[in-house]
């Protein structure tokens, strides 16, 4: 039974201030720039953060050492299956160019191609604990009401896709939905949609 069966309701996502707040506390921190590239990944190609973390340089890299535009997905929800094909993600133009900034900072052209994209401090491949807690303290220095976990950067990735487009089978491809119903649970309009839908009523 998929998600979209066993819940019809909308799925929890930030809202348009918390994307910006999120994104600016990590672009402008000392230190940041790594956490708000992987933020990116999240927002821009609605990665899990288990797909974060098992980045390869190689995945990001082209053979001559300039980044992709389109990431082939190794590992990614059910993958593992025989003859299961990597999945091809395309980045925004402005994450593609945070991973160009990152890959150009950190010297990823000197790293074995099967090395991590992303380290921890002891010099290790991140872990999906470590990018939830991440992601929870870049929330409160944002100043959030209340916390999301990392999941809910997905979802507002394929919500606001979805507002962008209006096209169901094109954002089911966007994120990478087996079933079109899975899909379905992002139609619901924005807060902010809502508002302007009303703002100017004839009544």
């Amino acid at each position: 039974m998929s998600y979209a069966t066993r819940n019809r309701r909308p799925p929890t996502t930030l809202t348009d201030e918390e994307v910006k707040r999120v994104l600016a506390v990590t672009g402008k921190a000392a230190g940041g720039f790594r956490d708000h590239v992987i933020l990116s990944l999240a927002l821009g190609a609605a990665l899990r953060e288990f797909e974060i973390v098992a980045l390869d340089v190689g995945d990001v890299l082209t053979v001559d050492g300039g980044i992709r535009k389109v990431l082939l997905l190794r590992t990614f929800k059910g993958s593992g299956k025989k003859g299961e094909k990597p999945q091809r993600v395309h980045l925004p133009e402005s994450t593609f160019y945070k991973l160009e900034k990152f890959a150009r900072v950190e010297k990823l052209d000197q790293f074995y191609r099967d090395a991590p994209l992303f380290w921890s401090r002891k010099g290790n491949r991140l872990s999906v604990r470590a990018v939830r807690g991440m992601f929870a303290r870049w929330q409160q220095l944002a100043g959030f009401p209340e916390l999301h976990n990392f999941h809910r950067l997905r979802h507002t990735a394929i919500t606001l896709h979805y507002r962008r487009c209006k096209d169901l089978r094109l954002t089911q491809r966007f994120a990478r939905h087996v079933s079109i119903d899975t899909t379905t649970v992002y139609e619901h309009g924005s807060d902010e949609e809502l508002a302007a839908s009303v703002r100017d009523l004839p009544v």
